[in-house]
């Protein structure tokens, strides 16, 4: 295992004098999520969350092809025990609390390909615009796991049918359009630059209403999804005792190796 590649990546923000906070996060493995680099992400959008010249989110990653590839393989092979399991898939748990949780509307701008973690995290955010190239793909079941942990929050904007579609077609991407058409994506652009455009735009919209309105129109929107903070951690726990298993090792070495 590299200690490198657990450790490697970065999360930065930038706040704009109108208030529109931009959290990236990026990941040299196709900005798959390490334990260490999900527990900075949650943590950086509760932080930034609670400031006060905060009007709203953007949350981004960094490089063109792939928006997150999910749970990083090198800390998923090298854990030895079901504690280890909880504690390395609570870090996806995290995220999207913090997303559900924080008081201000969080904008996902989805670039490339959402993988596995990385759907959970464009499903999370409480709008997201994308591009053509944005497919999607929970591969979770290939590799002898599940998407438990992000499931709650892919089921909640696609629903039961396209969540059970994703999950059990495991191997397959579906287009962005077949994500915007489900509700995942609000829209689709055909370019980075329309990409960026038409975010910076809702972001400028967004910065100019109140805030309080927009704080009480987000608790409205969630609502339901106050146990979340128990159901992901018992989510986490099942993800965390099938990975230990003989075949999902075997799996996700063979996924490696590809």
């Amino acid at each position: 295992m590299s200690t490198t590649t657990l450790t490697a990546g970065h999360v930065t923000t930038h706040t704009s004098p109108e208030g529109i906070a931009t959290i990236s996060f990026f990941h040299p493995s196709h900005n798959s999520l390490p334990g260490a680099l999900l527990t900075k992400l949650a943590d950086t959008i509760t932080q930034i969350g609670q400031q006060t010249d905060t009007k709203v989110i953007i949350l981004k990653s960094e490089g063109a092809k792939t928006f997150c590839a999910g749970a990083s393989f090198d800390e998923l092979i090298a854990i030895e025990n079901e504690a280890q399991g909880l504690e390395f898939f609570s870090g996806f748990a995290k995220v999207i609390n913090a997303c559900r949780t924080s008081p201000k509307i969080i904008i996902g701008r989805v670039q490339g390909k959402a993988i596995g973690g990385g759907v959970g995290v464009a499903a999370a955010t409480d709008y997201c615009f994308a591009t053509s190239q944005a497919s999607v793909k929970l591969s979770e079941l290939v590799v002898g796991i599940g998407p438990f942990v992000v499931g709650p929050a892919v089921e909640r904007k696609i629903g039961v049918a396209a969540y059970a579609q994703l999950a059990l077609d495991a191997a397959e991407f579906r287009s962005a359009t077949w994500a915007q058409q489900r509700g995942l994506y609000a829209e689709v652009l055909d370019s980075e630059e329309a990409l960026d455009a038409a975010v910076q735009a809702f972001a400028r919209k967004l910065a100019t209403y109140n805030p309080e309105a927009l704080t009480d129109l987000k608790r409205v929107i969630w609502a339901g999804t106050e146990h979340w903070d128990q159901l992901l951690v018992e989510r986490a726990a099942i993800s965390g005792r099938l990975v230990l298993s003989e075949l999902t090792r075997q799996a996700i070495q063979q996924f490696k190796a590809r």
